[in-house]
């Protein structure tokens, strides 16, 4: 995971990760229409790659440690790190989560969201929603002086309260111009406990949320995580700065 010195970024730099967070969202808005049934994940990849080109950045997770394609998209049951491929046609009822990570001037921004293709079961639509409401909880529990704890306390919360449980295996992490550093932000944990937040920490907050066990597996092509119970998964991600007073997300559209 990089390494373990957490870096502080100045205003400057900020600014780099706001305009590579703002590509980042503006890019899921740009797939949003296509998701739907009778499209595959791999069409969505291709669509992502060349639009990101055209706005002169590249897909940093092309290649990243060996990782075969632009863009993560995990349906159903993967909860994270899936490989878009032709086979895989999106149907009615499927929730998929799109991952995406330009890098623009050198500056990573990353952001994620589930969405519904077609019509959800109630199950997959009440996940989706609490795993929505779990990131905007962890991103209001960001302030200058807290902990990291208090971010994953406040997720572990409402998703156990809502008879739902919080992937542990995979966490948020600090992100500027190296994909994954310091600090891990665990979506799960207690208030007062782990790093101190202080202005200028960049790093995503990023929950996976699902049905039934926390549990996961990896299959065998080295990355796609699976729930070992099969159920289903959602996940939504922010990229967040610790501000003076307070937080501020990066990824937003203008």
């Amino acid at each position: 995971m990089g390494s373990e010195t957490i870096v502080l970024l100045s205003s400057r730099e900020i600014e780099k990760m706001r305009q590579a967070g703002r590509l980042a969202v503006q890019l899921l808005n740009y797939l949003e229409p296509m998701i739907k049934p009778g499209v595959s994940t791999l069409e969505l990849n291709d669509e992502a790659e060349s639009w990101t080109q055209e706005h002169g950045a590249r897909s940093a997770p092309l290649g990243y440690h060996g990782f075969p394609k632009s863009i993560c998209t995990s349906v159903n049951e993967v909860i994270c790190h899936g490989i878009p491929n032709a086979k895989q046609i999106l149907k009615d009822g499927d929730i998929i989560n799109v991952d995406v990570t330009p890098i623009l001037d050198g500056y990573y921004g990353d952001v994620s969201r589930t969405f519904f293709v077609g019509t959800p079961s109630a199950i997959a639509q009440k996940l989706v929603e609490v795993t929505e409401e779990c990131l905007r909880r962890g991103i209001e529990a960001v302030k200058p002086d807290g902990r990291v704890g208090d971010i994953g306390a406040a997720i572990q919360e409402y998703a156990e309260a809502q008879g739902f449980s919080v992937v542990r295996d995979f966490v948020g992490h600090g992100v500027n111009t190296v994909f994954h550093t310091a600090p891990q932000i665990p979506h799960y944990g207690k208030r007062g406990k782990g790093k101190r937040l202080r202005p200028g920490m960049v790093f995503t907050i990023e929950p996976m949320i699902n049905e039934g066990t926390w549990e996961a597996k990896v299959l065998e092509d080295g990355w796609t995580a699976i729930t070992k119970d099969q159920k289903l998964s959602a996940q939504f991600e922010h990229t967040v700065a610790v501000t003076e007073t307070g937080v501020e997300i990066l990824t937003l559209a203008d």
